[in-house]
């Protein structure tokens, strides 16, 4: 009788929990109310028959008045360890049959979770190549109208020099002068954006030779001369001492430091200064070379340094200037081709352009 209640017993609170799942995502909290109803079940059944052997000692008590030995009890003593005894056997067994069904939504989880996983990857990647896709066609385009526009501007730009050894009135002279003025800059940003357009499809050559970068940053100050004295602007120069040899490529290292200048000359206010300055910073695993312009703008800055190395994006919102929002575009993607860093911060109206490389220790 003992053996048929502790297995029926289980196997009754087992029926009632053993198609039941989970119906929200907090499966555990769940599992665990419903591991407390079987307890509070099977406690109950254990009372109930507890209460009953004790009446059953009871009674037996008081009709073995007259016979009143121990071993006249023993079926009553028998009955109540046989309901303790019950009672440790079917929580022992609810209790495995309980941890067998966590184990098992475990597992479901897992393999909806791993399921959900691999679908936000799929996501994830159909998303990337979609835009990588997007993007490529971008430059594709971009490469191509600045391909087209290449050869009927150069044709123009010649003509138009050929124009001027002509014997012109002095209105005329002046219009041509013009023409060819807004013609170069045209050029200058159709190469731009083809440069750029190159640099960002990954199709740049990097041709690597040791430059000095202190001796190329004099080289670029005496080729813009004629624009800097033009500018109004102060430019304080402050080189380290210490060897600035880089195995880079010299023409893009060159671009990059000179769109830098030309930033500066552009978005300056008219007579402050301009510091330019080179040193060694000492990061945790590298040293690194960094290049420093810290300019004052002569606009109001606002937009953040995310922005403002996109391509056409402009410190000057009004586009009062003559910059084409490409210069620190291509200095950013130059930089990372040659395993630089390129960082911006702007403090009020101070914008300071950091460009760093890591320096190979001998």
């Amino acid at each position: 009788m003992a053996g048929a209640m502790a297995l029926l017993i289980p196997e009754a609170l087992s029926r009632i929990y053993r198609s039941w799942i989970p119906q929200n995502g907090d499966f555990y909290q769940e599992w665990k109310q419903k591991q407390r109803q079987q307890q509070k079940i099977l406690l109950t059944i254990f009372v109930v028959l507890l209460i009953v052997a004790l009446l059953f000692y009871r009674f037996q008590q008081m009709t073995s008045y007259y016979y009143y030995y121990y071993a006249n009890l023993a079926t009553s003593y028998y009955l109540i360890g046989t309901v303790i005894l019950l009672y440790m056997l079917c929580k022992v067994h609810v209790e495995k049959f309980m941890r067998g069904r966590l184990d098992m939504m475990m597992e479901k989880v897992t393999d909806i979770n791993k399921a959900r996983l691999l679908e936000a990857i799929e996501l994830e990647r159909k998303s990337l190549e979609k835009e990588a896709k997007s993007e490529q066609l971008k430059v594709d385009l971009i490469s191509n109208v600045s391909h087209d526009l290449k050869t009927p501007l150069t044709s123009m730009v010649g003509y138009l020099e050929l124009l001027k050894k002509e014997e012109l009135d002095d209105v005329a002279r002046d219009y041509v002068d013009v023409i060819s003025d807004k013609a170069q800059k045209l050029k200058e940003m159709i190469e731009s954006l083809f440069s750029l357009a190159k640099a960002s499809s990954g199709n740049i050559q990097i041709n690597l030779e040791p430059v000095e970068i202190n001796m190329l940053i004099k080289q670029i100050f005496a080729d813009m001369d004629s624009q800097i004295q033009e500018s109004g602007l102060y430019f304080v120069t402050s080189m380290t001492e210490e060897d600035t040899h880089l195995t880079t490529d010299n023409l893009h290292m060159y671009r990059i430091c000179q769109n830098l200048i030309e930033n500066a000359l552009k978005y300056s206010a008219k007579g402050t200064r301009v510091f330019v300055r080179t040193y060694f910073a000492d990061r945790a695993t590298e040293r690194r070379l960094c290049l420093e312009i810290t300019n004052t703008a002569g606009y109001f800055m606002d937009f953040n340094a995310e922005d403002i190395v996109e391509r056409f994006a402009r410190g000057d919102k009004a586009r009062s200037s003559e910059g084409n929002g490409l210069g620190l575009a291509i200095v950013s993607t130059y930089a990372g081709a040659l395993g630089g860093a390129f960082d911006i911060n702007i403090d009020c109206d101070q914008f300071k352009a950091t460009l760093s490389f890591p320096v190979e220790e001998e």
